[in-house]
């Protein structure tokens, strides 16, 4: 545990209970958001390819969850670990030009 904590910089496991659970909430929602997108963009199960289907759904659930984890940590009282954590995704992903390194003063 201490590793982990060292490694996201918090300081409790209180801490660490929070973040798993936000994590875990936020993926059920995702996913379960992601099946009335999918049917709004008329793409069904029993209508489409698998092989167009899932991915389809996959990347949807993946934008959904990036979008959502912010809020979710938010709600479990953990937006400062959060907010750091999605920055870093994005900046990993290409949207680097938007988060300018932090100077210190």
């Amino acid at each position: 545990m201490n590793k982990l904590k060292e490694r996201w910089g918090i300081t409790s496991n209180f801490q660490i209970v929070l973040i798993l659970l936000a994590f875990s909430v936020n993926g059920s929602f995702a996913a379960y958001i992601a099946k009335p997108l999918m049917h709004f963009i008329q793409m069904d199960k029993e209508s489409t390819a698998g092989f167009i289907y899932w991915p389809v759904r996959i990347v949807l659930i993946f934008v959904i969850y990036q979008i959502t984890l912010v809020f979710v940590g938010t709600l479990f009282g953990q937006f400062k670990f959060f907010w750091a954590m999605e920055k870093k995704m994005l900046k990993r992903i290409g949207f680097k030009r938007f988060f300018p390194e932090e100077t210190e003063a």
